[in-house]
């Protein structure tokens, strides 16, 4: 079942005695917070996923929160046995994105190549957010050792700006981007 659901938030602490929870978000869609139906929730240490329903919820702004209300948490009690439980929704409920927009979990893992040398650098194991996107990228050790032999204090695990002009091409059918990196980015995150 994990691979037909997406994480979209954990669940901090209660929010009031009437049951509502706080939600430490992991989606850039709001509407998987405040539109109201079926979720799937998972307890920590279960590996079951319980049904549950939405039916409304709100941002907190400045705090990356949402207090969302389930039809099934009627107090505070409820309410806190669910701290730490992960909440998702189905992948196929994945909202629709407009050009050059992409899904985090579809970048995940997908390969580095440098466009001017086709060589494979890594892949892709994390995304953050900061003004821009930045890509963590894991790169491999042949690439390390082949480039940089000169250069020991390069890092496995690197950040790179994901941006047009620096990642040009993404090939989600190939499970790859291509990335044309200016000079001396690398040694920069070192």
């Amino acid at each position: 079942m994990t691979e037909e659901l997406l994480q979209i938030g954990t669940i901090v602490s209660p929010h009031g005695i009437k049951g509502q929870v706080k939600v430490a978000t992991h989606s850039d869609f709001p509407e998987r917070f405040e539109t109201p139906g079926k979720r799937w929730l998972k307890r920590p240490n279960q590996e079951e996923y319980e049904l549950v329903t939405l039916k409304r919820g709100y941002y907190v702004p400045g705090k990356k929160l949402y207090v969302v209300t389930l039809k099934e948490v009627t107090d505070r009690d409820q309410a806190e046995a669910l701290r730490k439980s992960k909440l998702f929704v189905d992948k196929r409920d994945r909202p629709s994105l407009e050009e050059n927009e992409y899904h985090v979990s579809d970048l995940i893992n997908l390969a580095v190549i440098d466009q001017q040398t086709q060589q494979t650098m890594g892949h892709v194991v994390n995304i953050y957010s900061a003004g821009n996107d930045l890509l963590l990228v894991n790169l491999d050790s042949l690439f390390i050792q082949q480039q940089f032999a000169h250069h020991a204090s390069v890092k496995q695990n690197v950040l790179i700006p994901f941006v047009e002009e620096i990642v040009p091409v993404v090939d989600l059918d190939n499970r790859q981007l291509e990335v044309n990196l200016p000079a001396g980015l690398l040694e920069l995150n070192s």
